[in-house]
């Protein structure tokens, strides 16, 4: 069983550590940290740059990166204010095992989404059965 430290485990409900898989684990951080891995972006350049994500989301999730120190916020003070990402020491230490998730993902994205196809073939086979099961009566589709 995996230890997130000496008296705890990612498996227990009470673990601090589920906050932090929580957070790594997270689609928009992930995409936040693959894009700061190739350096300082402008909040702009990264809503560019990850298709997708609302401005709102972009928000949120970069006060929780900078909250949980893994990306620094700087403030240029000039007019129009100039506000730049980086990631932090930390937070580069998540480049690699997250560039490995995303690369594991684009390799076995037709296997998933044959599986995906699949499973919904089969329910769509047994959904008139399940209606009639529920409904103790014949339905035509």
């Amino acid at each position: 069983m995996p230890k997130s430290s000496p008296g705890g485990s990612v498996m227990d409900a009470q673990c601090p550590s589920r906050l932090v898989l929580d957070r790594i684990a997270d689609k928009w951080t992930a995409l936040i940290i693959q894009v700061l891995a190739h350096g300082t972006k402008r909040y702009a350049a990264l809503q560019r740059e990850i298709g997708g994500i609302s401005q709102k989301m972009l928000t949120q999730t970069l006060r929780s990166l900078e909250r949980d120190g893994l990306v620094q916020r700087k403030v240029h003070p000039v007019v129009p204010p100039k506000v730049e990402y980086a990631l932090t020491r930390l937070g580069r230490t998540l480049i690699e095992p997250l560039h490995a998730l995303c690369r594991w993902s684009e390799k076995h994205l037709p296997e998933l989404q044959a599986n995906r196809s699949r499973a919904k073939a089969k329910l769509q086979r047994q959904a008139p059965l399940a209606t009639v099961a529920q409904r103790g009566s014949l339905t035509y589709h």
